[in-house]
C-alpha cells in the first residue's frame, strides 16, 4: 500500500480546512449580498412605481389610455425601467416598451394579484412579451379610496446578474488570494512540524542499512527529542547484536557454500527458505533467482518432488536414492523436519549428495570382476578341457594330442598377456599416484619410430601402411618406457582393426601448451554411446570380434592411465565404417 509524507497529510489536512471555512464564508456572503441586492432592487423599483403612481393620479379618466402610455415611455426612458399601467380587470393602459393594444390580459400575473391585495406584488420570471427573465414589483393606485391601477417596474434579470457576478469575481479573487496566503502558510508549518521527523527517518533508514556509527540529532521538543534519544540507544543496542548476527550469517553462508553436499531448507508453507550453490548446481537452476520460489518451482524432478512429498507426510527422517536427468546423476537425498527452539515444526531440510561416480566406480567395479572373470575363466576352461581329453585318452593319438598341447600353449599364452596386462597396469597406477613416474625432456619422433617398427610386422601382414609425420625437432616432457608403450598399443590397435590394404597415419603436433600424437585409422569404428566406455579395463565394443583378433581388452585403459601419469589426457574421435582417431595429449617441453 503507498503511503504518504507527513508533510502530504498535514497540508492537505490544513489547506482543506481552510478551503471549507472559505468556501462556506464565501457561500455566506454571496448569499447575503444577493439576497440584499435583490431586496435593494425590489425596493428601487417600487420606488420608481410610486413615483409614477403620482404622476398618473387623475389621468386615469375615460379616453386618456394614449396619455398614460406616453407618461410610461417617457418615464422608461428617463430611468431605464419597464414601466406598464394595468386596470384591475387586466388590461394594459400603458407600457413603456410595448404597445398596450397587443399585449395580453395581464390579470393573472402573480404580481398584479398581490397588488390588488392591497400589498406590493414582487416576483421574478420569464416575460413572454420580452422574451428574458425580469423582476417585477407592482404597487396598487388608489383614488377615492379604492384600486383603481396597478403600477408596474420591471427590470431585466441581466443586469442584474452582471451586477452580481462582478460582487463574485470580486469575492473569488479575494479568496483565492486568501487561499494562497494560507496555503503558503499551511505549508510552511507542515514543513516545521515534519523536517524533525524526516531526520528521524532517515537516521532509521541508516540503522536499518547497517550504518549505526553515526547517531541522530536531538530535536528541541520534548516529544520528539525522547524519540531520537530512544533511537540512538537502540542503535547501540543494535550494533553489537547485528555484528553478531552478520559475522553468523557469513559462517553459515560459507559452511553451506563449502559443502558439497546440496542443501534445501523450506518452510512449512513449501517456500524455500535457503539453497547453497551445491543444491543450485545439482538441480540446475539460479542460486540467487530461486529465493521465495515454492519448492514445486526449483524442482522440476518428478523423482524428487516424490521424494519430498513423501518427507513432508513422514514422522521421520527418510532417505533414497533419486536418478536426475534420465538416469544420468544419481543423487543420495536425505529427508527431515525442521524445529524451532521449541520444539514445533517449520519446515523440512532436504540434503542432496551426489553419488553418481560412486555408483559408476561401483558398476565399473562390478563389470570389471565380472569381465575379469570371464577373460580369465575362457582360457582356463579350454586349457581344462584340452587336458581332461588328453587325460582321457588322447595322449594315445600323438597327432591329436600334438594338437590339443599347442591350443593348451595358446591359452596358456593368452592367460600369461591378460596378467601381464593387469600387473602393467597395476604398477601403472601404483607408480602414478606414489610419484614415482618420472619425465624427462626427449625428441618424439624417435619413439614413434621405434613404436612403429614393433609393430611393423602385424601391419606387412595385412598389407596395411603405416605413415608417419612427426617434426625432428618436436619434444615433449615423456617417460620413454610407458610411451612407447601406449604408441605401440594404439598403433597396434589401428592395425587389428584396419581392413587389409589400408593407411595407418601417425602423426605429431605442437598444440600451444601441449604436444598431441594422432593415431587415425580406416577402420570399422565406434558408435558414438561407447566412445565414453572404451577406456575401461576389459571393455570391449564388439566381444566376439576382438577376441578373435586377439588382445586382452586391457590395452586402452593401459594407454588412458599411461596419459594420466604423463599429466596428460587421451581423446578419441570415431565414426562407424569411417575410421577411428586417437589423440594423445602430453605436456609441451
Amino acid at each position: 500500500m503507498h503511503r504518504k509524507r507527513l508533510i502530504w497529510q498535514l497540508f492537505p489536512s490544513y489547506l482543506l480546512v481552510t478551503l471549507l471555512s472559505l468556501l462556506a464564508l464565501t457561500w455566506h456572503v454571496t448569499t447575503s449580498w444577493r439576497r440584499f441586492y435583490l431586496e435593494q432592487t425590489a425596493a428601487d423599483l417600487k420606488t420608481r412605481a410610486l413615483l409614477v403612481e403620482t404622476r398618473l393620479q387623475g389621468r386615469l379618466a375615460p379616453g386618456k389610455g394614449g396619455e398614460i402610455d406616453r407618461i410610461c415611455k417617457d418615464l422608461g426612458r428617463l430611468t431605464g425601467t419597464r414601466l406598464t399601467v394595468i386596470l384591475p380587470s387586466g388590461q394594459v393602459l400603458g407600457d413603456s416598451e410595448a404597445e398596450p393594444a397587443r399585449m395580453e390580459n395581464h390579470g393573472d400575473r402573480p404580481e398584479i394579484q398581490e397588488a390588488l391585495q392591497e400589498r406590493a406584488g414582487i416576483s421574478a420570471r420569464y416575460s413572454f412579451t420580452m422574451g428574458e427573465e425580469r423582476m417585477y414589483v407592482a404597487v396598487p393606485m388608489h383614488e377615492q379610496g379604492r384600486i383603481v391601477a396597478v403600477v408596474r417596474a420591471s427590470l431585466p434579470m441581466t443586469s442584474i446578474a452582471q451586477a452580481l457576478r462582478a460582487m463574485y469575481f470580486k469575492t473569488a479573487l479575494g479568496g483565492l488570494v486568501i487561499v494562497l496566503l494560507l496555503a503558503a502558510l499551511s505549508l510552511l508549518i507542515s514543513q516545521r512540524l515534519s523536517r524533525p521527523l524526516q531526520d528521524l527517518k532517515r537516521g532509521a533508514l541508516r540503522f536499518a542499512g547497517g550504518d549505526l556509527s553515526r547517531r541522530l540529532p536531538v530535536p528541541g521538543s520534548d516529544e520528539l527529542g525522547s524519540l531520537a534519544e530512544a533511537f540512538n540507544h537502540m542503535a547501540e543496542q543494535l550494533e553489537d547484536r547485528i555484528g553478531a548476527l552478520i559475522r553468523q550469517g557469513q559462517l553459515q553462508e560459507a559452511v553451506l557454500s563449502g559443502m558439497v553436499e546440496g542443501v534445501l531448507a523450506v518452510d512449512s508453507q513449501q517456500r524455500l527458505i535457503t539453497l547453497n550453490r551445491a543444491a543450485a548446481q545439482l538441480l540446475g537452476v539460479d542460486h540467487l533467482a530461486s529465493q521465495d520460489l515454492t519448492i514445486q518451482e526449483v524442482v522440476r524432478d518428478l523423482q524428487l518432488q516424490s521424494f519430498i512429498t513423501r518427507t513432508i507426510f513422514a514422522r521421520g527422517p527418510i532417505e533414497a536414492e533419486v536418478a536426475l536427468r534420465h538416469g544420468q546423476q544419481i543423487i543420495q537425498a536425505h529427508g527431515t523436519f525442521l524445529k524451532d527452539a521449541q520444539g514445533a515444526d517449520i519446515g523440512f531440510l532436504i540434503v542432496l549428495h551426489d553419488v553418481t561416480h560412486l555408483r559408476r566406480l561401483e558398476m565399473s567395479r562390478r563389470d570389471f570382476v565380472a569381465n575379469v572373470s570371464h577373460e580369465l575363466k575362457t582360457p582356463i576352461t579350454s586349457i581344462k578341457g584340452f587336458v581332461e581329453t588328453l587325460l582321457a585318452g588322447a595322449l594315445q593319438e600323438p597327432e591329436n594330442a600334438r594338437n590339443f598341447l599347442g591350443i593348451v600353449s595358446r591359452q596358456t599364452d593368452r592367460l600369461n598377456e591378460i596378467i601381464d596386462d593387469l600387473l602393467s597396469l597395476s604398477r601403472i597406477e601404483r607408480d602414478a599416484e606414489q610419484g614415482r613416474v618420472f619425465l624427462t625432456t626427449g625428441r618424439l619422433k624417435a619413439f614413434l619410430e621405434t613404436a612403429l617398427q614393433i609393430c611393423e610386422a602385424k601391419a606387412a601382414a595385412k598389407e596395411i601402411t603405416v605413415r608417419l609425420n612427426c617434426p625432428d625437432q618436436l619434444r615433449a616432457r615423456i617417460n620413454a618406457p610407458l610411451l612407447e608403450q601406449a604408441l605401440v598399443n594404439l598403433i597396434d590397435n589401428a592395425v587389428k582393426y584396419s581392413p587389409a590394404g589400408s593407411t595407418v597415419q601417425v602423426e605429431a603436433l605442437r598444440d600451444d601448451a601441449e604436444v598431441v600424437v594422432r593415431v587415425r585409422d580406416q577402420g570399422v569404428g565406434i558408435e558414438k554411446s561407447q566412445l565414453d566406455r572404451i577406456f575401461e579395463r576389459f571393455y570391449r565394443v564388439d566381444a566376439g570380434r576382438s577376441r578373435k583378433i586377439g588382445g586382452t581388452g586391457l590395452g586402452l585403459a593401459i594407454v588412458k592411465h599411461i596419459a594420466q601419469a604423463h599429466h596428460g589426457r587421451v581423446t578419441v574421435e570415431s565414426t562407424p565404417e569411417e575410421g577411428s582417431l586417437f589423440s594423445l595429449h602430453l605436456p609441451a617441453e
